[in-house]
């Protein structure tokens, strides 16, 4: 039997899932959205026209990246993405986190900034599955995305100025290493490889910088695209290993950008949040939005790199910053320790020390209300 994975070549978030699946051995059949299964069987069942999608073999839906990994983590993998190092493991989930917090951003706009430059790719890319009057439709309802993203005038030359700086830190790194935490992906290089892929790594405009710039970077990509570890460059290093213990120096710019990037965003969105729940006050297990397919809630004002911006209030974020949370308690005392420490250097210490009292699940396909841990 064959597992059905719904998504596009072009398309963020199936780029990070077809990886895994790759890389996992796992046997595969992708379908575009257009296909009838998906029209009448899948899109019923989620309530809403997003990819990927995969479809188990006993016709079980799983919508949402994370989702997906976790399933076949549970079940038993060929080359688990989870780091067992805790400092990894916390790491992972934060590089997971910054991929949709910010990373998303930079790819958004290089994607549809700069669309003139690249239109005849994109309008080829937007017409598989759909033709080209119905991409043409897609395509604008994209580029309207840009402004809650908090791509504007003011931010974009920042926004560039953070990728080449990106790019450099993470070209370091992979001269190394083949992967964030040595010979096999983890769940960060795969969060990170969906905008890096899809958008930064294949469009025509930053991919050209991304080759010029940080070609150890560009491999990195090529070996996150193929089935196996492919690592010759890398002949002294067995494969199939997460053991980078302690973490290189070269790891440390990476997470202090990331520090100086979630944050204060992080820390506006969640008052942000706090004041919408104490406006309605929902319910645990309610859904987050008014309907399946909207993912913000509101707009906050923040900065990112000290320009002020107003962005979108997506409830998701805060299931992933959940997600590193869980992963910090599950560690030892002295490792909790040992992690603090480290976040705390790279500046992203708040992930640990704000209080997040709101609590976003997902259950059924949608982001719901959890409980509330403690007074907002």
């Amino acid at each position: 039997m064959t597992i059905i994975l719904y998504g596009l070549p072009h398309s963020l978030y199936t780029g990070k899932t077809r990886a895994y699946l790759r890389k996992q051995g796992l046997v595969y059949e992708e379908r575009a959205p257009s296909h009838p299964h998906f029209q009448n069987v899948v899109l019923p069942a989620i309530g809403r026209g997003i990819i990927p999608v995969v479809v188990l073999e006993d016709g079980t839906i799983i919508q949402d990246t994370v989702d997906i990994l976790d399933h076949f983590e549970e079940q038993g993998v060929r080359c688990t993405a989870r780091p067992p190092a805790s400092l990894q493991r916390v790491l992972a989930h934060i590089a997971e986190l910054y991929a949709v917090t910010t990373l998303t951003r930079h790819a958004m706009h290089y994607r549809w900034s700069y669309f003139d430059e690249q239109a005849a790719f994109l309008k080829h890319a937007f017409a598989v599955g759909s033709g080209p009057e119905a991409a043409a439709k897609i395509m604008g309802r994209m580029q309207s995305y840009l402004p809650a993203l908090g791509v504007t005038e003011r931010t974009i030359p920042v926004i560039e100025e953070s990728f080449e700086m990106l790019i450099q830190h993470l070209n370091a790194h992979f001269e190394a290493w083949p992967y964030l935490f040595g010979a096999q992906p983890s769940i960060g290089d795969y969060g990170l490889f969906g905008p890096l892929f899809a958008h930064l790594g294949r469009d025509p405009v930053p991919e050209a910088v991304m080759k010029a710039k940080a070609p150890s970077l560009y491999r990195w990509v090529e070996r996150m695209n193929a089935p196996d570890a492919d690592i010759p460059e890398y002949s002294d290093m067995p494969a199939g290993c997460h053991d980078n213990e302690p973490l290189p120096a070269t790891m440390t710019p990476i997470f202090k950008q990331m520090g100086e990037e979630l944050f204060p965003e992080l820390s506006d969105k969640l008052e942000g949040l706090k004041a919408i729940v104490e406006g309605r006050d929902p319910q645990p297990g309610e859904p987050v939005t008014e309907k399946p397919h909207q993912r913000m809630i509101g707009t906050v004002q923040t900065s990112f790199r000290g320009v002020a911006c107003e962005i979108g209030l997506q409830p998701y974020g805060f299931f992933l910053w959940a997600r590193v949370i869980d992963a910090w308690k599950e560690a030892q005392a002295g490792e909790q320790d040992a992690i603090l420490n480290y976040l705390t250097d790279t500046g992203l210490a708040p992930l640990l020390t704000n209080p997040l009292p709101i609590c976003v699940e997902r259950r059924n396909h949608i982001e719901v209300w959890g409980e509330r841990s403690e007074a907002l």
